[in-house]
């Protein structure tokens, strides 16, 4: 519709990213449209406010400090053991690079299938990764296989500096074992680390960190009370408690959009993007 949205920061050239706001901001005015800027971090907030954008905190991002990230110690002794039955079940690693991603489709595409049954939904799309062999084919995949067959897989995305590591799609095979997703992710840290990645980042927890005192929005005290008690809808607290076993820093993300009074467009807007359609926003 007249929602026009952009997926995070700007990119490129810091000195640009005032001039590129703008003209964004223009251009969707000219059409008769309004712009927003969907997880975007404080580092750029002063710029977004320039241009009389106004925010919402959406939750909270995790990473981790690969340099700090091992198995050791009685804080990962779960984390630990399930390595290790997953090791002895003979249950291995391996990254595929892009040229070789033929060999695997049909394999993953089993998974991905297997996965979208399993859990009674279907592709979405936007912020959210979705199974494309377009897509897919220009990536690295990270898989877990036994007996030559897949059990879990996850795209990298990989900074060309080093500086961050992190997966968009992911799914397993629902007849796996128990834990095949934390096993996966596990070892993706560990050969990040082995590679030289600073950090691996593990994505959002929505809804997470909500300022709810008196001086609490009541968008704040609204979303706080979906993280609470909206576990029939989407598992907010337990997401929250996975990603805090990797001992991860936190950081803020926002959404900024013009105007109070748009606010409920805006957020009907970024559900319909990402689910692909109207009836996907009011289904799994």
């Amino acid at each position: 519709g007249s929602t026009w949205i952009s997926l995070g920061d700007p990119m490129g050239n810091p000195d640009s990213f005032e001039d590129l706001l703008s003209d964004f901001k223009e251009l969707a005015n000219h059409h008769g449209g309004q712009v927003v800027f969907y997880q975007i971090r404080t580092d750029h907030l002063p710029l977004y406010i320039d241009i009389g954008m106004m925010f919402l905190k959406l939750g909270e991002e995790a990473r981790v400090d690969l340099n700090k990230f091992e198995l050791e110690g009685g804080s990962r002794k779960n984390l630990r053991q399930a390595y290790n039955r997953f090791t002895k079940a003979g249950i291995g690693f391996r990254i595929v690079p892009p040229q070789d991603f033929e060999f695997i489709f049909p394999k993953i595409k089993n998974v991905s299938d297997s996965w979208l049954k399993h859990k009674n939904t279907k592709e979405k799309g936007f912020s959210i990764g979705y199974f494309d062999i377009t897509y897919l084919k220009r990536f690295s995949i990270a898989i877990l296989e036994r007996d030559s067959q897949i059990v879990a897989f996850a795209n990298l995305w990989e900074s060309a500096n080093k500086y961050e590591l992190s997966v968009d799609l992911m799914r397993y095979d629902p007849k796996g074992p128990h834990g095949t997703m934390e096993q996966l992710m596990v070892e993706i840290m560990l050969w990040g680390k082995k590679e030289g990645y600073k950090y691996f980042n593990l994505g959002m927890a929505p809804l997470s960190g909500l300022e709810t005192g008196r001086s609490g929005s009541r968008w704040n005290r609204t979303g706080q009370a979906i993280f609470q008690y909206g576990e029939r809808f989407y598992n907010f607290r337990g997401l929250r408690a996975y990603k805090e076993k990797f001992d991860p820093v936190w950081e803020p993300r926002f959404l900024a959009y013009s105007g109070k009074l748009s606010l409920p467009i805006v957020l009907k807007d970024i559900t319909v993007l990402i689910s692909g359609n109207v009836k996907g926003s009011v289904t799994k």
